[in-house]
């Protein structure tokens, strides 16, 4: 079992036209926070149904995967990862971690983050010091940021906060827009959790955060709540 067999089932699955939507939808023109990648065009159930088919295949064939100029490859060697942490034990963990980091250029659009980090860091942190997300926070690499980030939904889940919220007061003041969606969403994940923590942290902030960011914040608020964050009444 080798990776070119995943690389065989993936092409075969290949959709010219929705790989043009797709470059246009991942933002890969010049100057663009994807630019240069190159799509398949192979829809995510589809990439999902190939990890499994291959979730046994050793780790260091699934570098070769996370290297591939092949966004759909890399995204299916993500997905295969996460496979390998929910069926694994501790070891299967370290390994899968290990992998993950070293091949982390090519975690390199939202939904590979988005999809990967907070199943595979998250659980690998869950007991251990977590300062590699206050580095990846304070870098200037926009994917290791939402990285820092996204990795603490893991944590959200298990009521665990504090260092969502510090991770998100680091972040505040970023200029991209994807930091700002990242941001919002964890803080409004939070306030599904425990709405007090969420309005406490929005309290301090709100006034200073990026649009975009308490948007994303309060869309689950009550409508009056949300106008009254919008309008800087609170």
């Amino acid at each position: 079992m080798i990776a070119q067999q995943v690389i065989t089932d993936l092409k075969a699955k290949a959709n010219p036209e929705k790989a043009k939507h797709s470059q246009r939808f991942f933002k890969t023109g010049p100057g663009e926070y994807g630019e240069g990648d190159r799509f398949l065009g192979i829809n995510v159930p589809e990439q999902r149904k190939i990890a499994k088919k291959y979730r046994a295949l050793p780790t260091d064939e699934v570098a070769i995967l996370l290297q591939h100029s092949y966004h759909e490859v890399r995204l299916t060697a993500a997905y295969l990862l996460v496979y390998k942490v929910e069926k694994g034990d501790e070891n299967t963990l370290k390994e899968v971690v290990d992998c993950y980091l070293d091949n982390l250029s090519g975690i390199n659009n939202w939904d590979l983050v988005d999809s990967s980090c907070h199943q595979i860091l998250g659980r690998r942190l869950q007991d251990k010091d977590r300062r590699l997300l206050y580095d990846f926070a304070q870098t200037d690499d926009l994917w290791k940021k939402r990285i820092a980030m996204i990795t603490c939904y893991h944590f959200i889940k298990q009521k665990d906060f504090d260092d969502a919220l510090a991770i998100a007061e680091i972040l505040l003041n970023d200029g991209h827009d994807l930091i700002h969606k990242a941001v919002g969403w964890m803080l409004r994940e939070i306030g599904n959790r425990d709405l007090d923590t969420e309005e406490a942290f929005l309290k301090k902030h709100y006034q200073n955060m990026p649009r975009t960011m308490l948007r994303y914040a309060i869309e689950k608020f009550d409508e009056p709540l949300r106008q009254k964050y919008l309008k800087g009444e609170i």
